[in-house]
């Protein structure tokens, strides 16, 4: 439901945390912030998912600017990636609207795959180097795929990141940079990050503007969050370089891991 409620100071507190969190390991905010607003707050999935997608597309918008001034950004990607995202997502969103968003078995729905996905974050969190030199090394051994297949491979992964992101707000992060590292080994990592972040932004601005025509926004919890996340994310950019980047990973991916447990039992 579309609410402007009163400003709490705990949601920016939350967005501080999350901010900052983003801002030390680059894993995206959904993984962190849908599941707090579910979990801690009591929001109800369908209203945290379009709440923290457009939450994102604001976020995310900041980080597309810095990645095109320096030219980060590989747009043949972006633009595969989107001919598939964007078709799933309008999709998932006609599909949310048909269906009573505040049953019981939508919300599990919603619980559930937000559950897995964050299982699978916390994986790549800790295991994507050996993840990657499997997959590379298995490709490796076969003859190198055609251009136009690595194009059509990269629209499918962009129809399944539409239709996680859209439903959960998870996905595009880890498990997309992971899946985009083996069908672009060459390129350089700080440009495949770049294409993931700018096709991220019409994605969630796409999904936060289908859930508010459905209803299923709140703008003062988004403003709250954001004047929280975005000193946040700032201050974890600059502390980053100063912390064991392993080992902040690792205690995420640990943190992922139980509060993916909690949504799954619940």
């Amino acid at each position: 439901m579309t609410t402007l409620s009163s400003f709490d100071p705990l949601y920016s507190l939350s967005g501080l945390l999350v901010g900052a969190l983003v801002g030390i390991t680059g894993v995206g905010g959904g993984s962190l912030m849908t599941p707090l607003l579910v979990l801690v707050f009591g929001i109800h999935p369908a209203t945290a998912v379009g709440t923290d997608l457009l939450y994102a597309a604001v976020t995310k918008t900041a980080g597309t600017a810095v990645h095109g001034m320096h030219g980060r950004v590989n747009w043949r990607v972006v633009g595969c990636l989107a001919a598939g995202s964007v078709p799933a997502a309008l999709l998932m969103l006609w599909l949310m609207a048909g269906v009573d968003r505040k049953s019981v078995d939508v919300a599990h729905t919603i619980t559930t795959a937000l559950g897995w996905l964050l299982v699978m974050t916390a994986f790549m969190l800790v295991f994507r180097k050996q993840v990657l030199a499997l997959a590379l090394r298995s490709i490796g051994e076969r003859s190198s795929p055609k251009p136009i297949t690595i194009a059509i491979w990269t629209t499918v992964l962009g129809l399944v990141l539409g239709i996680l992101v859209t439903l959960t707000s998870v996905g595009a992060g880890a498990l997309g940079v992971t899946v985009l590292l083996v069908l672009y080994p060459r390129l350089d990592v700080r440009e495949i990050v770049g294409s993931d972040i700018v096709h991220a932004v019409p994605l969630t601005l796409i999904g936060g503007m289908g859930y508010w025509m459905i209803g299923e926004i709140d703008w003062g919890m988004l403003f709250a969050l954001l004047v929280g996340s975005i000193p946040g994310i700032i201050a974890g950019s600059l502390i980053a370089p100063k912390l064991h980047e392993r080992t902040i990973r690792i205690v995420l991916a640990l943190t992922l891991a139980v509060v993916a447990w909690k949504l799954l039992v619940t």
